[in-house]
């Protein structure tokens, strides 16, 4: 009874008062979503218009000063949000990153580095560390995680990429530049220090044929699907129903696995749209920021899922690629996907929830090379090469549908809860064996061959044409 009435006041805290003609109730359980298009929408567009038309004067004026103001405006922009004990802390930390990185030594760079970061995700340093922010506004707590935490991935990027710099050390001021820019600052997405340098320092501001339009369109795209969820968060309640079990548990197995498919498809929606208002202000700047997501409708591999590109290019490039080399090596792979989800575990803040959905995520994409590697021994890879094409792809289909609700169980937990992700595998595993397990499969099935084909003609379209020899040459071949 006591669960029952906390799953309750839950969805009842999660249900506000939304569209008073229609009566319809509006579904607030994503913070997140309701910080950025709701509560502090205002705000967000005043600091980013501020810096677009900032960066508009100044790179028409000075061109090759452009990234110096970038660097002023989101310094001065961090300063009158967060005070002067944020900035000395942000500022402490980027002091002792570079210093690290003028050593050379990488190994230095990440123990410097995640010593840092988990100076802010562990207690009590981090109780401490935001102590030190005077001040109280309801966003407090958001920016001043979201913005240390980014400015040491960057910090470390930068000192990991001045290790491979040849001749000599890149600036402090480089450094600054590249840090407090503010579109990325507080909430991402990470750019690594090498682009980030590469495209803020160019001088040649050309536009591509038909950018703008394309950069006009696509505001307008993220536009359209924001008012999309504002209606399904009015009609669909599908954040807040997992959080009162006693409903959750009269749902049928569709209806289960189709909750648990949506708040993945949400998750990867709110990703795309916010990185994707980030990206169009940073592309009006001539930078080419890390794109959205790939969407999970289209994942049946564990290699390819993730929610955030920017963190996910910098882990593979300073960690994962570089550890793992080309994964298909068994101990190799292991040992990079548990360095890789042990930076991951620190980046989301170390808990329970954290652990067992770092594990599962690295057995997944362990397990999908063990696999491969069993299967890739006689006699299944004679079997294999005797079939079709066509044949393998459908075999191969089926190993992927099954993996495919993996990757959503894996995932649901860390969206939801543990006690939703547990639910929804019981009942599509054990309880609804054989009629809803096998159909919900065969469903999945169906739409990965999909996906499949759609990936095998766009590698055609992007097979470069063999290239015809000439009349001469053919003559001398003769």
């Amino acid at each position: 009874a006591q669960v029952y009435n906390v799953n309750r006041k839950a969805f009842k805290e999660s249900v506000k008062p939304g569209w008073h003609y229609f009566g319809r109730k509006m579904d607030v359980a994503d913070f997140e979503w309701m910080m950025w298009f709701s509560t502090f929408r205002n705000h967000i567009l005043f600091a980013l218009a501020g810096h677009v038309i900032f960066a508009k004067i100044f790179t028409l004026v000075a061109p090759k000063h452009r990234s110096l103001i970038f660097g002023v405006y989101g310094g001065l922009a961090v300063l009158i949000m967060m005070g002067w004990t944020f900035m000395a802390l942000v500022l402490s930390h980027c002091i002792i990153l570079y210093s690290v990185a003028l050593v050379k030594r990488k190994w230095m760079c990440f123990v410097a580095g995640l010593t840092t970061l988990a100076s802010i995700k562990l207690e009590p340093y981090n109780s401490w560390q935001e102590s030190l922010v005077t001040g109280s506004f309801d966003l407090q707590d958001i920016l001043f995680y979201g913005g240390c935490g980014f400015s040491i991935i960057r910090g470390m990027s930068f000192a990991l990429e001045n290790c491979e710099k040849k001749d000599g050390n890149f600036t402090f001021s480089d450094l600054l530049k590249y840090n407090f820019y503010l579109p990325f600052f507080f909430f991402g997405p990470i750019m690594t220090f090498d682009r980030f340098h590469a495209q803020a320092n160019n001088t040649q501001l050309t536009r591509k044929e038909r950018e703008m339009w394309n950069i006009t369109t696509k505001a307008l795209l993220h536009l359209g699907v924001i008012l999309v969820v504002d209606v399904f968060f009015h009609y669909l309640y599908i954040l807040t129903i997992p959080s009162d079990m006693k409903l959750a548990t009269k749902l049928s197995d569709w209806c289960l696995a189709g909750l648990a498919y949506s708040n993945l498809v949400y998750d990867w929606v709110k990703a795309a749209v916010m990185f994707g208002v980030i990206n169009t202000v940073s592309t009006l700047d001539h930078l080419d920021p890390p794109q959205p997501p790939k969407c999970i409708t289209m994942l049946y591999v564990f290699a390819e899922t993730h929610f955030d590109r920017g963190i996910n290019d910098w882990l593979c490039k300073y960690v994962y690629d570089y550890i793992g080399g080309d994964h298909d090596k068994i101990f190799k792979e292991l040992l990079a996907t548990f360095c890789t989800f042990a930076i991951t575990t620190l980046w989301l803040g170390p808990c329970e929830l954290v652990y067992i959905w770092s594990f599962f995520n690295c057995f997944g994409l362990n397990f999908e090379l063990w696999v491969a590697k069993f299967f890739s021994l006689p006699p299944f890879s004679t079997i294999e090469g005797a079939m079709g094409e066509a044949m393998s792809r459908r075999i191969r289909g089926v190993f992927n549908a099954a993996n495919f609700w993996a990757i959503v169980l894996y995932n649901v937990l860390s969206l939801n809860s543990l006690e939703f992700a547990k639910m929804v595998g019981r009942r599509l595993i054990f309880k609804g064996f054989p009629l809803s397990t096998l159909s919900v499969l065969f469903v999945t099935y169906c739409g990965v061959q999909l996906v499949k084909e759609r990936e095998r003609q766009q590698a055609l379209l992007e097979e470069p044409e063999p290239v015809k020899p000439a009349e001469g040459d053919k003559e001398k071949a003769e």
